[in-house]
């Protein structure tokens, strides 16, 4: 009686309603998680002299400006052995292009070698050797004893040991935290680099597909049917593998029916990606410390003028490089050219002749010195005899 009792009441109060299914929305997105390039040397001159226009420059601005900048002995004449070989220091190159090559190995990888080349213990050349292809060999107490590089499948080792000048000339940029290898300034710009190379293909695949936002792919049928979960899965499935990332930026979507697209997240013009280029290109700037002026970048006013900035330029960046290898070069090669000192030629420097003008007058100016002390104070020594 019950269950004829309940089928009356059903059948009185007509067919239940019918119920329309919910749109359903499949919300596309990245889980933001980013991809650095490698800390390694090779990897960082692939990702940054070799495809970022930025540090190319600022690498190339550096060595070819120390390269340029001639070293001279503090206390001997012109035609010292010392200064013929870094004037001529193999065949194949000149004591310039040797310099540049030195200095560029440095703002890449923080390290860069020489090699000295001796007969009958006299040093004949000195060579330049790549720092990804070498590695520190050290002894028992932790100091370096040796160096093996490695090239064409072969393995060569330069024995530090050894009496006179050593086989290999190792210069480092200075690193915190570790005893052998020096932190290349495109390391310490590497979050930088990536940001701007990123920035750099997103907009190219924008070029290329015509960009459009990311957002929620929403489903809605008439008849109130959904997707099943194979069609769900599959449909995912495409829009990670075709429509995701900077390579498949602004690929138009082909759409089935039912299925709609509504833009959810900010466009690459909100998002403002030519400041954070712009922002990332004088983060590099700043890590190899050259002004950002000099680079042609935009939004940045700390040089009035371009002569002060290339004035500051050499004072804080290419000149403590050069004294440095200069220093480094003199203390290497002392047991074959003895005691000597090799120092920039500040005098060279077109940059810095006001400064040196200005210099001039004020020491000429000064009644109370002597000639030997005025010569002293502009960097000379006495005059010869």
């Amino acid at each position: 009686m019950a269950n004829l009792l309940s089928r009356l009441v059903r059948r009185a109060a007509g067919p239940a309603p019918a119920t329309k299914a919910a749109p359903l929305a499949v919300t596309f997105y990245g889980e933001g998680r980013p991809v650095w390039t490698a800390r390694e040397g090779g990897a960082l001159a692939r990702e940054g002299f070799q495809r970022n226009a930025v540090v190319h420059r600022a690498v190339r601005l550096v060595a070819e400006a120390a390269a340029s900048l001639p070293l001279v002995l503090a206390d001997a004449d012109a035609d010292h052995p010392l200064l013929q070989l870094l004037a001529r220091p193999n065949p194949r190159e000149g004591g310039a292009r040797l310099l540049e090559s030195l200095y560029g190995h440095l703002m890449v990888s923080g390290n860069a070698y020489l090699e000295a080349v001796g007969l009958d213990g006299t040093i004949r050349e000195l060579h330049g050797l790549r720092p990804d292809r070498m590695r520190v060999v050290p002894g028992p107490d932790g100091w370096p004893i040796a160096y093996a590089y490695t090239v064409g499948g072969r393995t060569l080792r330069y024995d530090q040991t050894q009496d006179g000048v050593a086989p290999i000339l190792h210069l480092t940029l200075f690193h915190p935290t570790d005893d052998h290898y020096g932190l290349s300034p495109m390391e310490a710009a590497a979050t930088a680099l990536d940001i701007h190379n990123a920035a750099g293909a997103w907009n190219k695949a924008l070029l290329d597909n015509a960009a459009r936002p990311s957002g929620a792919l929403v489903f809605a049928s008439s008849a109130g049917s959904t997707l099943s979960e194979a069609q769900f899965s599959r449909l995912k499935s495409e829009l990670e593998t075709n429509y995701q990332g900077a390579g498949n930026a602004g690929r138009p979507l082909l759409l089935e029916g039912g299925l709609d697209w509504k833009p959810l997240a900010l466009s690459p013009k909100d998002m403002d990606f030519v400041e954070a280029k712009s922002g990332a290109a004088r983060e590099i700037a700043l890590a190899f410390g050259v002004p950002p002026l000099l680079l042609g970048l935009p939004g940045d006013n700390t040089h009035a003028n371009y002569a002060e900035a290339n004035r500051a330029f050499y004072r804080q960046t290419v000149i403590p490089l050069v004294r440095r290898t200069a220093d480094c070069l003199s203390q290497w090669l002392e047991p074959a050219f003895g005691p000597t000192r090799l120092e920039p030629d500040l005098d060279a420097i077109e940059a810095l002749a006001p400064e040196r003008e200005s210099l001039w007058r004020r020491v000429q100016g000064a009644d109370f010195l002597s000639e030997a002390e005025k010569r002293e104070a502009v960097g000379y020594g006495p005059r010869p005899a």
